[in-house]
């Protein structure tokens, strides 16, 4: 189920809409370095896992440059399109994380790798991330004053999904939800 939500262009639609409303509010704050006015500095990214044919601005990471002159200094919205430097999107990575925390015992990662068509070394990697280094990350923390005590940090992200999908009542909601929080910080 959630695998098929990677395949639908409403998600990453939901998500860049998401991202421009923070790269607005951002914006119209000035710049944290100098109170100057910020100006668009985007740049093209070329994220991987998502369904073809996404329109371009999707690929778009919305980033700020201050105008006054002696600073210069730019600054980054909050993504729920993009996490990090990384090069899959953020749905990616959290939702195969979650399969390799919840797949059968009949599953191997080999098969979610072929459905997800991501290496089963990029797979493990993330698994790896969320199991050593997530759960005390400033993302992580930052949100984790928000939820209740049942999501534990012991099988992230998967609780955490969870937790988001059970208050939107249906999965591409939570995800939204899910991306947004982490993106947002809270």
């Amino acid at each position: 189920m959630l695998s098929k939500l990677l395949q639908t262009a409403n998600l990453f639609h939901l998500l860049f809409f998401i991202d421009s409303e923070l790269a607005a509010i951002k914006r119209s704050a000035g710049c944290p370095h100098c109170n100057g006015s910020l100006h668009q500095a985007n740049y093209m990214r070329q994220p991987r896992g998502g369904p073809a044919g996404l329109p371009e601005e999707y690929c778009l990471r919305w980033s700020l440059c201050c105008g006054r002159e002696g600073c210069r200094r730019r600054s980054m919205p909050e993504s729920c399109l993009f996490m990090g430097r990384r090069v899959y999107w953020r749905c990616v990575v959290l939702i195969a994380t979650a399969l390799v925390q919840h797949r059968s015992e009949s599953q191997s990662v080999g098969q979610l790798s072929k459905l997800l068509s991501i290496s089963r070394k990029t797979i493990k990697r993330w698994f790896a991330y969320f199991t050593e280094v997530f759960g005390y990350s400033s993302e992580w923390l930052r949100v984790r004053g928000f939820l209740p005590a049942t999501v534990s940090n012991d099988c992230l992200p998967v609780n955490f999904m969870e937790y988001c999908i059970m208050q939107s009542q249906d999965a591409l909601s939570g995800l939204v939800l899910c991306c947004r929080l982490l993106g947002r910080g809270g």
